[in-house]
């Protein structure tokens, strides 16, 4: 039957009789009149037929229902509309019947037989393809002809606007000069939405016409009433009861529909601007100025409907898709986002308060920050973005109470409680996350500062730099966003609340932690962290550690954090604030002192709570004081002088404080008991920095003039300092600052060298001994601190004797060494000859002269077992020659050596782990000759070094990284020295060094790398079985190792590989070739470090020096004799 209805309605939209009509057509309005009246005559002989026995007595069913129907009527269009609504109620109400049945009437047979794999049967009101067809087909045809030519100038789109056909329709019908267009209106409306009662008919139906029905039931409901004579009397037929039923209807149907769709189509429906553009573009355009103007009435109504939409649930998920949804993030995409925002902050006039409003669509706001969908999460994170940043400033009451303190709620709940009516408690590691997420999209990304954004991020900074703090102790990806946050506001915000908050955190303002001290953050189980209360720790020292050890992990963050502000001034202004505080604090140190000679504090006279309180005073003062040097030493060695002293301003603020800090006390009577070295080095450090930047060859007026500020203490300097040749410098430098370099001394150069030379740093070398030389005459003293400069063991090796060690041997051979370390000294910015500060020595050349044997570089002439006593001797010099005295007896062979040898690994494994790089680097090199003597004995055990540290019981385990890496340096210089043995040698280490890339320590995996570099190519066609692995392991680290350090070295291995192999690489690396030159060709494109880029191309070209070697071999003029058996 089914099928039957379908061929009914199927005559109706199928032509007929298409060549008579065409012959008799006129025009084609006439033509369309003509095909309609043949389908309908065709159709209706059709139903006397007997197969249409059936469908006539369903139409007659439907029509004796219908109290709309007219069969008379003379209107060809709507004739043709009743037979098609009439066949559509007919089918309607058949699908309904047969799925009533199909619901009730199980079939048991069927149930009986069914398999897994047999589909479950079809319920009677799924169409076919065709069906579907004919069935959208019916639907235009009545949408067309029966519904939008009775709708009003201005409400929906118009057929002529929409293509050629529709206009010609437009024209056929005309909807206001029909005497029953409003009730025909509601005619076609009403059964249309019977049929939308079916799902199986809704869908095709709302998938194409949902805006004309739509706009049918606006006009019904809605439209006002003419209260003119002009109006007809069907428009009054139409009573109170029938337009209350077309508004539930209404709003039934936009509630039940997807509600992007509704939004989309009440937004057609608003109608396009009051100027609208002439009708006749082209039928394919479909931008807004395509739309007429709607009336008043309409637009009012679609404001009220998209209102409401907002305003319920998730509406403003709605309005966002109904309006970004099928966007390609192009230009327009950008705009329409902002213009979304702008609607969300505006309070339509239908709300009922503005309070209530922004209560109800902030929430939502802040919901669309958490879409997952990557296609729609970009769209809707500008679109959150861009409306709480008007939010926040266009309406900053509501933007702080529905924005701002939900968004940055899980932060305050961390920080620490005000009032005792709000306390702490912990908070979840998704809350945490959320909002740290939240925030680093609002504040980063949105990248809108404002005084409102800055002002509620600065009340959270301590509480997320404590989570950042906790965050680089760990492996959590909250730790990026939080970096990013800080660096974006210490980056926007003014350079006095940036310095403001910097001191704030390093402790120097007050409370820096923002997190109480019985709670902390702790790691969570999704990588991210949650705040819970701490353990109380019973043990005081325990205690103190903790507080203190967790302060200097938040200056080491401070200034890692600084090191990112790479095009900043906020670093150099931080350390000059610093450097101002500490002079500040060295005068009123001075004038405390002064007050306390004069006015002796009389504690007898004071109550108990009048002492504790001056004693807590001084107590504060000087903790105060300890906290400044300490931000400053870590800020010090933390920081490079670029970063700090990246203008000519901020240096000369720097030597400003300097010259301040050194003018204090200047004015009291010297005492030489109390001379301070530090201070006098820092002065003549001063004073060639200013020389230095005097003698620079350009320096403009605007350095000229930021330079008079440190006239004042240089001229301080010129006349109270106690040593004339630091007044004639000032005073010289004086005087080319006042006169803009026109007048420059000629000892300006000299003065620029003066903090380097000899005199300068020796008189600072004598803090051990300051109360030994006021009792000796100056000569003396000059004598003593000669003989420090050339001796530094006595200064520098706690143990030391205070006499130097066999004088005799000095007396009897005048050492070379000692001119060549005195001529050395006159150089300017020579070194001290201290082992302990100068690491770059050569083997073999010991610049000391009271370490016997250190003259002689012939054979050793001591027993063995003298050799072996002086390599424990506390004194540097005299154990780094006689372990160089070891390593050549091993060199050559002695046979007591040979026999002694695990004494010897011993001892040389021993002092690996010195401080002083005179005696590990003859360790070093001693290790390495032993290797290269007892290769397959000793390597072993240097492997077991590496892998696992060092296994004596006296080695430091705090240092064994730092002794891994120079066992790392032995196995290298083994390598090296392997020649044709490293193929049978090296198998062990290649091992070793794969395993090593994986160490948990950057340096490790970065000297197992460069071992693994140098000890591959030496390999050559042993490399072949290992080729596989090797290259999995080093484009894995360059594609996944996020330091950069430990990717030059792979990138380094692979130009080793290629150097090395040569003319061999293109035999031993066939199998792999081609995936290391796309990971160096990755390199280049996507690495973001340069010196990894510099190996990666210098690779490249290696390679490309082989392949042209093997692609076009060199020519050789040469022939060949073959001589045939």
């Amino acid at each position: 039957m089914t099928s039957a209805i379908f061929s009914a309605l199927n005559v109706l939209t199928h032509p007929v009789g298409a060549g008579s009509v065409r012959d008799a057509q006129t025009s084609q309005q006439d033509a369309l009149l003509a095909a309609l009246r043949a389908n309908r005559a065709f159709l209706l002989e059709q139903l006397q037929t007997e197969e249409g026995l059936e469908v006539r007595r369903l139409r007659e069913e439907a029509r004796a229902r219908a109290a709309w129907f007219s069969g008379d009527t003379e209107d060809t269009t709507w004739g043709f509309v009743q037979e098609c609504l009439l066949l559509l109620l007919t089918l309607a109400r058949h699908l309904s019947v047969q799925l009533e049945l199909f619901n009730q009437t199980p079939a048991p047979s069927a149930a009986k037989l069914r398999t897994p794999e047999m589909a479950p049967p079809l319920p009677p009101d799924v169409l076919s393809v065709t069906q579907q067809k004919t069935l959208a087909a019916v639907l235009q045809f009545v949408v067309s002809l029966g519904l939008c030519p009775y709708l009003a100038p201005g409400v929906g789109v118009a057929l002529g606007r929409r293509s050629e056909f529709g206009a010609m329709v437009e024209g056929l019908v005309r909807g206001s000069l029909v005497p029953a267009g409003e009730r025909r209106l509601l005619t076609t409306t009403n059964v249309l939405l019977e049929l939308a009662e079916l799902s199986s008919l809704a869908t095709p139906l709302f998938t194409r016409h949902l805006g004309d029905v739509t706009a049918a039931l606006c006009q019904l409901g809605y439209r006002p009433r003419r209260s003119d004579a002009a109006s007809t009397k069907e428009e009054k037929e139409l009573g109170i009861d029938e337009r209350k039923t077309c508004r539930e209807a209404l709003n039934t149907l936009l509630g039940k529909v997807y509600q992007p769709i509704v939004i989309k189509e009440l937004l057609i429906l608003q109608g396009g601007p009051k100027q609208a553009a002439p009708v006749g573009g082209s039928s394919g355009t479909t931008n807004r100025s395509a739309l007429g103007a709607a009336p008043p009435w309409l637009r009012r109504l679609c404001g009220q409907l998209l209102s409401e939409r907002l305003m319920q649930p998730k509406g403003v998920q709605a309005v966002v898709r109904a309006i970004l949804e099928g966007g390609r993030g192009g230009e327009s995409d950008w705009r329409k986002c902002d213009s979304v925002a702008r609607i969300l902050v505006a309070c339509p006039q239908q709300s009922v308060s503005p309070d209530s409003y922004y209560r109800q669509v902030c929430p939502q706001i802040l919901e669309l920050l958490h879409f997952k969908d990557k296609l729609t999460a970009q769209q809707f994170q500008r679109v959150a973005t861009r409306a709480v940043l008007t939010m926040v400033e266009d309406k900053p009451e509501f933007g702080q109470q529905y924005i701002l303190a939900p968004l940055l709620g899980p932060l305050q709940s961390c920080a620490i409680p005000t009032g005792e009516g709000n306390p702490q408690c912990p908070v979840e590691e998704w809350e945490l996350s959320r909002c740290v997420e939240d925030v680093y999209k609002i504040w980063v990304v949105g990248n809108s500062p404002s005084a409102a954004l800055l002002k509620a991020l600065e009340e959270v900074l301590p509480v997320l730099f404590t989570l950042f703090c906790f965050t680089k102790q760990n492996v959590s990806h909250l730790r990026a966003p939080c970096q990013e946050i800080l660096l974006w506001y210490l980056g926007h915000t003014e350079p006095s609340g940036a310095l403001s908050v910097l001191r704030r955190l390093s402790g120097l303002g007050g409370q820096p932690h923002g997190v109480a001290p019985e709670f902390h953050f702790t790691p969570g189980s999704d990588g991210g962290a949650r705040l819970s209360p701490r353990e109380v720790v019973s043990d005081e020292d325990d205690a103190l550690y903790e507080q203190l050890s967790g302060e200097q992990w938040r200056l080491e963050c401070l200034v890692q954090l600084l090191a990112e502000l790479q095009d900043s001034d906020l670093p150099g202004d931080f350390f000059l604030e610093l450097l101002q505080e500490l002079t500040s604090w060295t005068t009123e140190e001075e004038e405390e002192e002064e007050e306390e000679e004069e006015q002796e504090v009389d504690v007898s006279a004071m109550t108990l709570l009048e002492v504790e309180q001056h004693l807590l005073g001084r107590a504060a003062g000087r903790g105060q004081s300890l906290a400044l040097l300490q931000v400053l030493a870590v800020v010090c060695e933390g920081l490079p002088h670029t970063l700090l002293l990246r203008k000519t301003t901020q240096v000369v603020d720097f030597m400003v404080s300097l010259l301040q800090r050194a003018c204090v006390g200047l004015g009291q009577a010297p005492d030489p008991g109390t001379e301070n070295p530090v201070e006098s080095q820092t002065l003549s450090m001063g004073i060639g920095l200013v020389a230095t930047l005097l003698s620079g060859p350009q320096l403009s007026a605007e350095d000229y003039a930021s330079m008079l500020r440190l006239l004042p203490p240089l001229e301080k300097l010129s006349q109270k300092h106690p040593e004339a040749a630091i007044q004639e410098l000032a005073s010289s430098l004086r005087a080319v600052i006042a006169t803009h370099g026109a007048y420059k001394p000629e000892n300006l150069t000299a003065a620029a060298q003066y903090s380097r030379k000899p005199g300068a740093t020796q008189n600072n070398n004598r803090v051990p001994s300051t109360k030994k030389q006021k009792m000796q005459p100056p000569a003396k003293s000059s004598h003593l601190s000669q003989t420090r400069s050339h001796s530094p063991t006595m200064d520098t090796i706690p143990n030391a004797p205070s006499n130097p060690p066999a004088p005799a041997q000095c007396k009897k051979k005048p050492n070379p060494i000692r001119t060549q370390t005195s001529s050395d000294a006159e150089e300017p910015g020579a070194q001290h000859a201290n082992p302990t500060q100068t690491k770059p020595l050569i083997p073999g050349h010991v610049r000391h002269t009271e370490a016997p044997g250190a003259s002689d570089p012939g054979p050793p002439t001591r027993a063995f077992s003298n050799w072996l006593l002086e390599a424990c001797d506390p004194e540097v010099p005299t154990r780094a020659v006689a372990l160089r005295a070891l390593t050549r007896m091993v060199r050559d062979g002695d046979s007591e050596a040979v026999q002694a040898q695990e004494k010897v690994l011993v001892l040389f494994l021993e002092n690996l782990e010195h401080d002083d790089s005179f005696v590990y680097l003859s360790a070093i090199q001693g290790l390495a000759v032993l290797a290269d003597s007892f290769p397959e004995r000793i390597l072993q055990r240097l492997l077991g070094e590496f892998q696992r540290g060092p296994s004596l019981p006296t080695s430091d385990k705090e240092h064994s990284l730092e002794t891994r890496l120079k066992v790392g340096e032995v196995l290298m210089r083994a390598s090296r020295a392997m020649g044709e043995l490293a193929p049978h040698l090296g198998r062990p280490l290649i091992g070793a060094f794969l395993q090593g890339t994986r160490d948990q320590d950057q340096t490790v995996r970065a000297s197992c790398l460069s071992n693994l570099g140098e000890l591959c190519q030496r390999l050559d066609y042993a490399l072949g079985p290992l080729a596989q692995e090797l290259s999995s392991c080093l484009t894995a680290l360059i594609k996944t190792e996020k330091e950069a350090e430990v990717r030059r070295a792979a990138v380094h291995v692979i130009a080793l590989l290629l150097r090395g192999l040569s003319d061999k690489t293109t035999q031993v690396l066939s199998d792999v070739l081609l995936e290391l030159y796309r990971a160096l060709k990755w390199v280049v494109r996507s690495d973001r470090d340069d010196v990894t880029v510099l190996h990666a191309q210098l690779a490249l070209e290696e390679l490309d020096d082989v392949m042209r070697r093997f692609i076009f071999p060199e020519q050789k003029l040469e022939k060949k004799i073959v001589v045939l058996p």
